[in-house]
């Protein structure tokens, strides 16, 4: 079997799942042939009109011709925003898959606002890619919330739908404790602080708001917390917030860290603090019950699909609520630590040797029956794939 990996341009959520795939792939299919493809990075920051159209030239043009070229059994795109390569695939019959991740630009249509320099046309740009799913031979959602979305927005008949989870890098796990110590040490935070940590974009959904208040109601009440924040800096508004309210010694931005760094950070925390209002996974779930703290997340979307019962699952638009939350967990060590060993067991159900073996079975399957449609074109059967869905708690 020869698997061509159709990646994107340099992204750092999309490497994480395609080095995740090819590695559990080439574990548990080792006499498969994995081709890794990826396009000509270009500086997606620079504000050149010249490089912007070397860039829409390679995604839309250079890069899908270079994939139409190559021989494969199969063709794996792995970030639905480039999935208009399907229509190079299926112009000469080559099994074209694709995976889904979200479809949040239909729910949230600010959502690319701040990210990219023409959001109006991107966003077309986005939906005219996505909805060229509905081509492709077979669908990999990363949950069962993404696949609902995925059937009801684009229309597409759920047996071409898999629910395949992501996984856990290992690299995230607990670490020694003195390891932990130092970090707080170097960042002057004493063993009484109780550290909240969120780590991701400022999207809207993202509901940082709503964690700003909550620091303030719990510094109402007296208790020893500060909020770290890793990944996109507040906004201005939140920032206002912050100094209005006097919440300056109760919060550190820990800027964009490197993987290594991310480890330390989510050891050194006591718990991750994650309301979003609508997630299509919500990785940083895993990672934090991975490196050994609890989780507080939101009842809605995908987030209760992945934390289960091993985590704390809250209105996201009750700031109350969550502080509460937080409380418990700093007034109840034996709780906690219950929280603790619930999440090192359940991120045991997140490897991406797990997640590559249901998708080779999901290839083969479907290689099968387009083997069997070719020899009985009178006979076609259905080809339901099996939709696992996310793990449960044992």
């Amino acid at each position: 079997m020869r698997v061509v990996i159709v990646r994107t341009m340099p992204n750092f959520s999309m490497d994480v799942y395609a080095d995740g795939l090819i590695s559990g792939l080439r574990t548990v299919r080792p006499d498969w042939e994995i081709v890794d493809l990826a396009p000509h990075p270009v500086d997606r920051k620079s504000r050149s009109w010249t490089l912007r159209a070397k860039k829409f030239y390679e995604r839309f043009w250079g890069f899908p011709g270079k994939v139409q070229k190559q021989p494969g059994d199969i063709f794996h795109i792995i970030d639905h925003s480039e999935a208009h390569i399907i229509n190079w695939l299926k112009n000469q019959g080559k099994p074209a898959f694709v995976t889904c991740h979200d479809l949040i630009n239909f729910f949230y249509r600010n959502n690319l606002q701040g990210s990219v320099q023409l959001p109006i046309i991107s966003s077309g740009m986005w939906q005219k890619s996505v909805q060229t799913m509905r081509y492709a031979d077979h669908i990999i959602a990363v949950s069962s919330t993404t696949a609902k979305d995925t059937a009801q927005i684009l229309n597409i008949n759920c047996d071409r739908i898999a629910v395949v989870p992501n996984a856990v890098e290992a690299i995230y796990q607990p670490l020694p404790k003195h390891q932990a110590e130092s970090f707080r040490q170097q960042h002057n935070i004493s063993p009484e602080t109780f550290c909240l940590l969120n780590v991701g974009s400022d999207h809207p959904r993202k509901n940082i708001s709503t964690i700003l208040t909550v620091v303030k109601i719990l510094k109402e009440q007296g208790l020893p917390i500060q909020f770290w924040k890793a990944g996109s800096d507040f906004k201005p508004d939140q920032k206002q917030y912050i100094q209005t309210h006097g919440l300056e010694n109760y919060i550190k931005y820990l800027g964009q860290p490197d993987k290594a760094t991310l480890v330390k950070i989510y050891n050194a925390a006591n718990c991750l603090i994650a309301p979003s209002l609508h997630e299509g996974f919500g990785i940083t779930i895993i990672e934090a019950m991975a490196c050994g703290i609890p989780v507080i997340t939101s009842q809605v979307s995908a987030m209760p699909e992945v934390v289960d019962n091993a985590g704390i699952l809250i209105d996201p638009t009750n700031p109350q609520e969550i502080a509460d939350a937080v409380c418990r967990l700093y007034s109840d060590p034996v709780y906690y630590q219950e929280l603790v060993e619930k999440g090192l067991s359940r991120v045991k159900s997140f490897t991406w040797e797990k997640t590559a073996e249901q998708i080779a079975q999901i290839y083969e399957k479907s290689l099968k029956i387009k083997a069997t449609q070719v020899l009985y074109p009178s006979q076609q059967p259905k080809g339901e794939v099996t939709k696992p869905s996310l793990p449960n708690s044992t």
